[in-house]
């Protein structure tokens, strides 16, 4: 597991790797247990886009293992990436740090600076996926429901970097995923495909009825409506996923023992109401937290790997 660059990418075993240490490592850390594995060692940072959640969950686990960070951030990176190539900024990063985390709109960028770094490189969301999101995802299911195969995950809304990882996820684990939102906002035919052929027995399906969709969720799951670089269409959107919102009416319809999740930062009012999201069947916070416990895991299976 040199890299993590998007779910489909990684293997079953994998997936179930990083959550089982995941789990310990929180375990440990709620107990007050900080192993130095990383003292003295440096996490290299890119962030393209703007986020709480991403960038202080990564330091927070970076500084319980008694490491330290660096971040090179937006307005600076739209210069770098014009003035010095990819290759030849993996190849010196790698010289500096013990590991590169990357906030980017291009998976493509990604994968090139992984084929060059000589250091594990991370994916925390590009316009392709978003991995540790979803691994904290389904880490927070694992709390509430134990063995997660044939349970239910219904995504509301646009296929996007989110609802790819979280379908991948789904499929490794034995985890049925039902999208739904309106007809041209469908993940993409290609990327299903590609996750069908790795999990054979996966179960996708497309129901465009919400009220239909969360019948039998165990999870309902939605996100912003209008990603980072899609302001231009969010009126247009607002309007186009109205009758996706997760609601009280809506969750009328999944059954009482169903938790909701949100990967953040919310649009109260739009893709969810202010009841879901400060009610007791969402989990949201737990989910968050998880970011860090997520990136404490994948820290922890890293450890003592400086140069791959």
């Amino acid at each position: 597991m040199k890299h993590i660059l998007s779910i489909i990418d990684l293997t079953p075993a994998d997936l179930e790797a990083i959550l089982t240490e995941s789990a310990l490592m929180k375990d440990r850390y709620r107990q007050g247990i900080f192993d130095p594995l990383y003292q003295g060692k440096t996490l290299g940072m890119y962030f393209e886009k703007p986020s709480l959640r991403t960038r202080v969950s990564l330091e927070s686990a970076m500084n319980s293992f008694g490491g330290g960070s660096v971040c090179l951030e937006s307005s600076g990176l739209n210069q770098m990436w014009k003035r010095e190539s990819v290759k030849d900024q993996a190849r010196v990063m790698s010289r500096f740090v013990s590991m590169v985390s990357m906030r980017t709109f291009s998976q493509e960028v990604i994968e090139e600076f992984a084929r060059e770094a000589t250091v594990p490189v991370v994916n925390v969301l590009s316009d392709f996926g978003h991995p540790t999101q979803a691994m904290a995802d389904f880490l927070t299911m694992k709390e509430r429901f134990g063995d997660l195969k044939g349970k239910t995950l219904v995504y509301l809304g646009d296929g996007n970097n989110v609802a790819r990882s979280l379908l991948a996820a789904s499929a490794y684990l034995g985890v049925h995923f039902i999208w739904s939102g309106p007809e041209d906002y469908r993940l993409d035919q290609d990327y299903v495909e590609r996750v069908m052929a790795k999990a054979v027995d996966a179960e996708f399906i497309e129901e465009l009825d919400p009220t239909k969709a969360v019948k039998h969720a165990n999870v309902v799951y939605t996100d912003v409506w209008a990603s980072m670089g899609q302001e231009e269409e969010a009126a247009r959107r607002e309007m186009e996923f109205a009758a996706y919102q997760v609601n009280e009416k809506l969750m009328g319809h999944a059954p009482s023992k169903a938790i909701v999740l949100h990967c953040l930062p919310a649009h109260r009012g739009s893709e969810i109401t202010d009841g879901i999201m400060d009610g007791h069947q969402a989990a949201v916070y737990d989910q968050a937290e998880n970011r860090m416990h997520i990136y404490r895991g994948i820290f922890s299976l890293w450890k003592g790997n400086w140069r791959v």
